[in-house]
């Protein structure tokens, strides 16, 4: 339809589209705080597990389909790409507009950041050799099902209770399981829908003003297929719960290592380039490496931290760009 690329059109959409992704991203948020006190679960478990695989939703979905079809390397650079992204945007964004330093669940913290670190080292070890095999992909797959295990079995034995209920939160822990699900679901089918909606105006948009593709490539796309987790993270630092943006990166990080590059993977074995490996996975570490390292020092997260990861990322994409696009 030739309305689709009229400039106009995609102003519009893309205005639209953007409202529709914050308010969709509100309803979300709500619907996690809610079923932590409906579950009595720390807020930053429930970001971790269901806001984290909700979240990576889209990227699981392009990644096995481009695998399926029989470029696994896509997968794999999207994987690596979305774990930067997450960390140097989403929780960077968080963190600069949450009224207040988000405070860090010290236990959570301490076994998902050390098994994030065991994990990114274990797959720049597989990747090494330039080739992750399909033995490896269901070796990450097994991980991933062995961590969610092991989370579920430390919060029943150790019974950590550390949401603080306030009468709002009180308020939605007391609604019907029911409802707060179907909050999640819009919330999520918002944010999603929304998000194509912004990359599509996006990109049409900047074809019109003649913007290179260079350019497009390392900031309409690169961030757009993270839209669900930057607008997630930056509503809920906004509305106080900042332990969900923290739980959502840490898992969404994860998620991308083991449950990405595992699942592609295992439809398709990976050949991958040499110097997409080393450079992704240098700046893959030093981003991690900072987030970690700030989210430990008081176990809290707040403006300076946030600028910090965001200038990193910026570092990146200066790098990416001299790589790949100027004459060597």
């Amino acid at each position: 339809m030739e309305i689709l690329n009229n400039i106009w059109f995609n102003f519009a959409l893309m205005a639209v589209a953007f409202g529709v992704l914050f308010k969709s991203a509100d309803f979300f948020v709500e619907s996690a705080a809610g079923m932590a006190t409906h579950f009595n679960l720390p807020k930053m478990l429930v970001g971790i597990v269901v806001v984290g695989f909700a979240t990576t939703a889209p990227e699981i979905a392009v990644s096995a389909q481009s695998a399926y079809m029989g470029h696994p390397e896509i997968a794999f650079g999207n994987a690596i790409g979305s774990v930067i992204v997450d960390d140097g945007v989403a929780l960077a964004l968080a963190g600069i507009v949450a009224p207040t330093a988000i405070l860090v669940n010290k236990n959570l913290l301490k076994t998902s950041g050390l098994f994030l670190i065991g994990i990114d080292v274990l797959a720049f070890i597989l990747a090494f050799d330039l080739t992750i095999s399909r033995l490896e992909g269901v070796v990450f797959i097994l991980l991933l099902f062995a961590y969610m295990g092991f989370l579920f079995y430390s919060e029943k034995k150790r019974k950590l209770h550390l949401v603080e209920v306030d009468e709002e939160l009180m308020q939605k822990g007391q609604e019907k399981l029911g409802r707060l699900i179907l909050l999640f679901a819009l919330g999520l089918g918002g944010v999603i829908l929304a998000s194509r909606g912004v990359i599509h105006s996006s990109l049409v948009i900047a074809h019109h003003f003649s913007i290179s593709e260079t350019i497009i490539g390392l900031t309409v796309v690169a961030i757009g297929t993270s839209l669900p987790e930057i607008s997630t993270c930056i509503v809920a630092a906004r509305k106080g719960h900042g332990e969900i943006a923290v739980g959502d990166i840490i898992g969404a990080d994860i998620l991308n290592i083991l449950w990405i590059i595992g699942v592609s993977a295992a439809i398709t074995p990976m050949q991958l380039q040499p110097q997409t490996v080393y450079f992704s996975f240098a700046f893959m570490f030093l981003i991690v490496g900072t987030m970690l390292i700030s989210l430990r020092l008081g176990y809290s997260f707040g403006k300076k931290k946030g600028f910090l990861l965001l200038a990193i990322y910026l570092v990146y994409l200066v790098f990416n760009y001299q790589m790949h696009f100027l004459p060597h």
